[in-house]
């Protein structure tokens, strides 16, 4: 008896939409200016040569995901996936907090957060490359410390 295999075909659709929203997103960030860690710092220097450009960037991100909220609780589905994948936690946890004051002194001291650091391996790939080893390192003590990681719930 003769087996013949056949390959399924991928649905590359799903994967050309995150290549496609990824450059989106990586392209807005340098013509913004959030990718250049000087204009990050200058922003968060609220008490020196304040930079309030990147305001005017926030504000624009909060405008366009307020928009797309108001979509989305009218969609069963999302375009590319199964399901949304939203969160469901709502309240605020020293954990959170914690890891919300590290992100904040992270931003002003690198002028770099995750995002504006893989952008920059294409624009500036020696400076964003010690950051972005720095933050694989950070990532990789969390997998690997037990007390780091969430406690279950009782």
């Amino acid at each position: 008896m003769k087996r013949t295999f056949t390959l399924a075909r991928p649905n590359l659709a799903p994967l050309a939409l995150a290549v496609f929203a990824g450059a989106l997103f990586g392209a807005g960030l340098a013509v913004s200016g959030m990718a250049d860690p000087q204009r990050v710092r200058g922003f968060l220097d609220l008490f020196g040569t304040w930079d309030p450009t990147l305001a005017f960037v926030m504000g624009g991100a909060v405008v366009a995901m307020a928009v797309a909220w108001r979509f989305q609780k009218g969609m069963v589905k999302p375009w590319a996936a199964p399901a949304f994948a939203l969160p469901s936690a709502r309240d605020l946890d020293p954990r959170l907090v914690g890891g919300a004051a590290l992100f904040g002194m992270g931003w002003g001291i690198a002028g770099l957060c995750p995002g504006p650091a893989i952008a920059d391996l294409a624009i500036a790939p020696a400076q964003a490359a010690i950051f972005v080893m720095a933050m694989l390192g950070g990532m990789l003590v969390h997998r690997l410390l037990p007390a780091v990681r969430a406690k279950p719930p009782r």
